[in-house]
């Protein structure tokens, strides 16, 4: 068997298991070994129902005396049962799943594996797993991989075809020198893939995590020095040394600009003028003033002659953007004379407006064209594209980067991130890029009043937010989950608004937004909200990159605790962006003391660079079960946060074998880059 082979080779898998492999990104060997586990079960030497201990998952042994039954009422179907010993019953709950009541025989042993909790004063374990006690006996005292799963791929068979592969043992040669892995501490490939689906014990599972960790940072820093060595090589042939429009445009600011942005701008402004291409990022925090530097910036390309093109992630913010634009430069242009021409191009956008749009660029009839991934598609052409610009940078894959690059001829790059990554991580996640900070938001706003609460206090929570809607404000709730979770008690978006709906007066709008919504559903549901027509939006984290409400002073964020608080600082930046104070509320569903610390980090300060530095020390390397930071870098293993001290091995040791790359490791290489647009966020 070879690694390049299609999965249709392994036994079990047929035309219709393959089109569902197919689905999670499994097409061949290699796909599949490294479809790494979600996250470990392990399980324990099963208990009686007397000993059974709230708050972890446990193995419990019992009999059925009755058959299991439907309980009725709700919007999902429930089966329960119940088990006895003495004087203490533990109640069994399924959901969705009725097929139980006739698998499940009374009078008979079984071992049921869940998380016992106390629900309305009764022990209740949801949504349990079922073993025969000599099906139990093989698994005990193991650790189990769970995997992320789709339609038609259960559990057991990703782990019956992971087991059949890796009975090749020594698939892969390993492409790190022995040298190089006893210097920096790592196991061998072979012995790292085989514990990182079925791992012996916990030190084999670290040490197997680590490298695999290392592996996928050690790609990323080659590919990233590969990146700036070519760019380095680019000759700069769209100079601008001409900055007499950006300083009239910061005349006729109503503002001044912060020290922040000035010396921002002056990075910028040497680049154009320099020897090569500019290749840099603007890192700043959420609401720190980084689209005025982009105005300044695609402005100076329109006076040299060039074209510019601002991408954003969402059609939402293009508009929005758009509008800020044509607005800005409408100001500008009657103080000033000066007129610059603004395009639009999205997707939803009917063909005819899109032919329009084709058109005027390739005429230059369109100095500044701002838009979504509608502008990196074939029929996009520039008449002379000098300066590209990409807002939120890190929802934008390698790819999506170089295509929109490869719109014109060696036109400089400035790549803009409200996501704050502590200087050390940046430069490394960013070594094809000059880095430029605006590191103090402007004098005028208002820092955010914050507070950290438990569930008890939503009534409060509530007359508040009903006081600020009759204010005229707006606010925000979100939610972790969309639908009614099987095994955590979380709030979720459906449920909790149709329970504010019934808790607020009728007079006030309420509705819900989510990922599984189309993308027209979505920005519908926030053009309404900027419009005012809703007064509350109950959410999940897809406001996180959105549009700009000024009007939207309260955020209150339901199982704080389950959030990285990088991606919390980057909610909360969704208020405070008017002129009237704002709120955000931290609800603590959980008891945990550690939690607490770090959510009352985001308490003490607004400050987002300081927040991600924090957060970095108090989590550390370890907790490598937790909920991973979200709305970063998307490697399958490693954490930027957890893993900032490997990160930083991988990049140091890139930066001394990048020209020492065997043959096997090129290949490696080639293979990543070609996943790169939608594995690797850059």
């Amino acid at each position: 068997m070879k690694i390049t082979d299609s999965v249709r080779r392994l036994k079990g898998v047929g035309d219709k298991v393959e089109s569902n492999l197919n689905k999670l990104g499994i097409f061949t060997v290699e796909d599949l070994l490294e479809y790494y586990p979600r996250a470990y079960q392990t399980y324990d030497v099963p208990v009686d129902v007397s000993d059974i201990i709230p708050g972890k998952h446990l193995a419990v042994r019992g009999v059925l005396h009755r058959s299991l039954v439907r309980i009725p009422g709700g919007r999902v179907e429930k089966t329960a049962g119940t088990l006895v010993d003495g004087d203490t019953r533990l109640q069994l709950l399924w959901y969705r799943m009725p097929y139980l009541r006739k698998q499940v025989i009374a009078g008979k042993t079984y071992i049921f594996y869940g998380v016992v909790k106390n629900k309305n004063g009764q022990w209740t374990m949801e949504q349990p797993e079922i073993y025969e006690p000599e099906a139990y006996e093989k698994i005990c005292s193991t650790i189990q991989p769970i995997y992320s799963l789709t339609e038609g791929v259960h559990q057991k068979l990703i782990g019956k075809l992971v087991r059949q592969v890796l009975e090749e043992k020594t698939l892969f040669q390993d492409y790190l020198p022995e040298k190089l892995r006893m210097e920096f501490q790592l196991a061998e490939y072979n012995f790292a893939l085989q514990n990182i689906h079925y791992p012996k014990n916990q030190e084999t599972l670290t040490l197997a995590r680590r490298r695999l960790g290392f592996d996928e940072f050690f790609l990323f820093a080659l590919a990233i020095r590969r990146m700036k060595a070519s760019r380095e090589r680019s000759e700069n042939i769209h100079p601008a040394s001409d900055r007499t429009w950006a300083e009239q445009f910061i005349g006729c600011l109503e503002y001044r600009l912060t020290n922040a942005q000035l010396r921002a701008w002056k990075e910028i402004s040497a680049d154009f003028s320099g020897p090569h291409v500019m290749n840099r990022l603007l890192q700043g925090d959420v609401g720190s003033g980084k689209t005025v530097i982009a105005q300044l910036t695609l402005l100076t390309a329109v006076q040299a002659g060039y074209q510019g093109c601002l991408m954003a992630p969402t059609e939402v913010l293009a508009r929005q953007h758009y509008e800020s634009f044509v607005n800005d430069f409408e100001k500008f242009y009657q103080k000033t004379g000066i007129c610059l021409r603004i395009g639009l191009l999205t997707g939803s956008m009917k063909a005819k407006e899109k032919r329009a749009v084709y058109e005027a660029l390739e005429t230059h009839e369109i100095d500044i064209l701002i838009g979504t991934h509608a502008v990196i598609q074939e029929k996009v052409h520039f008449h002379d594209l000098g300066m590209v610009i990409t807002d939120e940078q890190h929802r934008f894959g390698v790819s999506q980067r170089e295509w929109l690059f490869g719109k014109g001829s060696l036109p400089h790059v400035l790549v803009m991130s409200a996501t704050p990554i502590p200087r050390t991580l940046a430069i490394i996640l960013y070594g094809d890029l000059d880095i430029s900070v605006i590191d103090e938001l402007p004098e005028k706003r208002k820092p955010i009043k914050n507070c950290v609460v438990d569930p008890g206090y939503r009534p409060a929570a509530y007359r508040f937010i009903e006081n600020q809607v009759r204010q005229g404000h707006q606010v925000y709730i979100i939610c972790p989950m969309v639908e009614e979770s099987e095994f955590m008690d979380l709030e979720n978006v459906l449920d909790y608004t149709e329970r504010i709906r019934k808790i607020l007066p009728p007079s006030i709008k309420v509705a819900y937004l989510h990922g599984k919504m189309t993308g027209t559903q979505k920005d519908e549901i926030m053009e309404r909200f900027h419009r005012q027509e809703i007064q509350v939006l109950v959410s999940t984290t897809v406001i996180e990159v959105g549009i700009n409400v000024p009007n939207a002073t309260v955020m209150m964020v339901e199982n704080a605790e389950r959030f990285g608080l990088a991606q919390l600082h980057q909610l909360r930046g969704r208020v405070g962006r008017g002129d009237d104070q704002s709120y955000c509320i931290f609800v603590q569903s959980g008891k945990s003391e550690s939690a607490k610390e770090r959510l009352e980090i985001l308490v003490k300060s607004n400050d987002g660079f300081k927040i991600a530095s924090e957060d970095l020390k108090l989590r550390g390397p370890g907790d490598m079960f937790g909920l991973r930071q979200s709305g970063l870098m998307d490697f399958h293993i490693g954490d930027l946060y957890q893993d900032s001290d490997l990160l930083q091995v991988a990049g140091d040791c890139a930066k001394k074998y990048e020209n020492q790359i065997p043959e096997n490791l090129e290949r490696r290489m080639e293979r990543y880059m070609r996943l790169a647009g939608n594995d690797v966020i850059l």
